[in-house]
């Protein structure tokens, strides 16, 4: 195949105008949703592709961002792009398209994990051994970059594609743009034919659709930011830590007074580092408090125990925020118009979780109050509920599950089916999907493999699988890599320890997975039909979406964030046997949305 493609690239280098490509792609029964190569680069040109055969270059004398903005609106096609880059470089030039195909996205859905370059894509979709992928080597008199062949190629003579071209020769020239347009086309159908042949997951292909929409959308969450009042904020951080100190020798003493704030409570002349777990455990000692360790959850099941606990827990908040969310967090990530800014990535590499750097996915609840609507704006933020015992009833088709999950709070008929209170009930159904056998929901759990033996026997099988070191794939289709346990040096209670701890984790990626599945079609549903509302997501945070919007649309925008939910799941779960429900409302700062119970 890659030598037909070559072949039929000679010659095809033709400079066309913006009419002439619209044109072209309309003859080629271009439409919503038909799959267009695209290779772009600022100041060189453009690269189109509807199929491998016949690319369209468009030179530097077209302006790249207009033309893709006004196909996408004309036409609508699904834009084929080895990565997120091409995104970007979009965004740069002003312009969002409507939908994509990122190679790099579905490679990762496919073939599981993080690393997704051109030419891993590339061997995986061809066949081709990835550990034998070659790295870029010293130029010789025969060839520009040391491999065989021609350097105008892009694929060299063993079928993987050539070091040069990955490191960025494909944005040499406007000639380069098309083949690398053509080359992400073909590999777009040899994907597709994978995800095709996926019969026990028929959402794949449309998993691999979402997924890349929501690609872009991380993109223009990396663009756009959360909006923060930086006023706000600095006064926040500087109740738990203190004024902003105007150099080291002031930092050191707004140190020792918050240390003397819990020192206090020690025997006299005492004198610990409040940073250090070691210390920290002999000052408790000496105050005869013992502990295991000084983790957050052991010192809070220790309030009221000792007057020295509660200001030990103070410093430890304050010396979170300092050190991770203080001033200099404060200017280095929150620019002059008063956007949190940060790297978004569609996939942890795991089961499919989207995260942000920055702090976006960990600012304190205590900092929410900083994040405010601009002027004339307020959040709609919205909160899937219950969602994991939710997707669990939806992905192992358990009609009893599903039918409790009618409910607006699920946990409520649960309960009275296994004869527990509620509490009860919601701690033996997280432990079932968490893999916890012991516990406050332990004793449930034998009532809940007779009254749901379908969702559990879906967990239970998954947990058997990872135990066994076989990789899982989610509900949609996403490849959860397990590997086998190294037995060498290990004794026999740390193997099984291990393999348990995977089957743990195996059991909740499958629930995991999914939930993420679902919230990123929710998440890239609002994103489309946001616009005519001039709605923008600024924030995904796990099952959460807050979406900044002007005043006068907020109630609007609720409606159809939650109409977008009963949109998503239809199109995820088209059986409709569980509800999916969020909890909904509009603010003007983040924190004024309270979590519900």
């Amino acid at each position: 195949m890659v030598g037909g493609v070559t072949e039929r690239w000679q010659g095809c280098g033709v400079d066309v105008t913006a009419s002439d490509a619209i044109e072209s792609l309309r003859r080629a029964g271009v439409g919503r949703g038909d799959l267009v190569g695209l290779a772009v680069a600022p100041g060189v040109g453009l690269g189109l592709a509807v199929t491998s055969n016949e690319p369209i270059v468009v030179g530097e004398r077209t302006d790249p961002g207009q033309l893709v903005s006004t196909i996408d609106a004309e036409l609508g096609p699904r834009w084929v792009m080895w990565s997120s880059d091409t995104a970007v470089a979009l965004v740069d030039m002003g312009v969002r398209v409507t939908r994509s195909w990122d190679l790099a996205t579905v490679h990762r859905l496919i073939e599981g994990g993080w690393r997704a370059d051109p030419a891993r894509v590339w061997a995986a979709a061809q066949g081709l051994p990835t550990d034998e992928i070659p790295s870029e080597r010293p130029h010789d008199l025969f060839s520009q970059d040391g491999s065989p062949g021609d350097p105008d190629d892009p694929v060299d003579p063993d079928g993987h594609l050539r070091p040069e071209w990955v490191g960025g020769g494909w944005a040499a020239s406007a000639t380069r743009l098309r083949r690398w347009a053509a080359l992400a086309r073909a590999a777009a159908d040899l994907q597709r034919n994978v995800l095709d042949a996926m019969s026990d997951r028929p959402t794949a292909v449309a998993t691999a659709r979402s997924e890349s929409a929501a690609e872009l959308l991380c993109v223009e969450l990396a663009a756009d930011g959360l909006p923060v009042d930086r006023r706000v904020g600095a006064g926040l951080i500087e109740g738990f830590v203190g004024p902003r100190p105007e150099n080291d020798d002031q930092a050191a003493a707004e140190l020792r007074r918050r240390q003397a704030d819990v020192l206090r409570h020690a025997p006299p002349g005492s004198d610990f580092d409040l940073r250090s777990p070691a210390q920290v455990k002999s000052l408790l000692r000496r105050v005869g408090v013992e502990v295991p360790d000084t983790r957050a959850h052991r010192l809070e099941s220790l309030r009221g125990t000792h007057p020295i606990i509660e200001p030990l827990l103070a410093f430890r908040k304050a010396e979170r925020i300092n050190t991770t969310y203080g001033y200099a967090w404060l200017d280095e990530h929150v620019g002059d118009d008063g956007r949190l800014r940060g790297s978004w990535t569609v996939c942890d590499g795991a089961a499919g979780r989207m995260t942000a750097s920055s702090g976006l996915h960990n600012l304190p609840t205590d900092l929410r109050a900083a994040v405010v609507a601009e002027p004339g704006h307020v959040f709609v933020r919205a909160d899937l509920g219950q969602i994991e015992p939710r997707v669990l009833a939806s992905v192992s088709g358990d009609r009893v599950l599903a039918r409790a999950c009618q409910a607006d709070d699920l946990y409520a008929p649960v309960a009275q089916q296994l004869g527990v209170d509620r509490a009860t009930a919601k701690v033996a159904v997280l432990g079932a999907m968490y893999g916890q056998t012991t516990g406050r929901g332990a004793e449930a759990l034998s009532r809940l493999e007779s009254t749901y033996p379908v969702a559990m026997g879906y967990l239970n099988a998954a947990a058997h699988e990872a135990e066994a070191g076989r990789d899982l794939r989610t509900y949609g289709g996403r490849l959860v890599r397990m590997g086998p346990t190294a037995v060498d040096g290990r004794s026999e209670r740390e193997v099984r320890s291990a393999s348990a701890a995977r089957g743990r984790y195996g059991r909740n990626a499958m629930v995991q997975g999914a939930a993420a599945e679902l919230f990123k079609v929710w998440a890239v549903t609002v994103r489309a039909r946001g616009s005519a509302l001039d709605a923008r997501i600024v924030l995904c945070l796990h099952d959460e979406l807050l979406v900044h919007v002007p005043e006068e649309n907020g109630e609007a925008a609720a409606r159809l964030v939650d109409d977008c939910l009963v949109e998503a799941a239809h199109r995820w779960a088209p059986d409709r046997s569980v509800r999916f429900l969020a909890d909904t409302v509009v603010v003007r700062r983040w924190s004024d949305a309270k979590d519900p119970a």
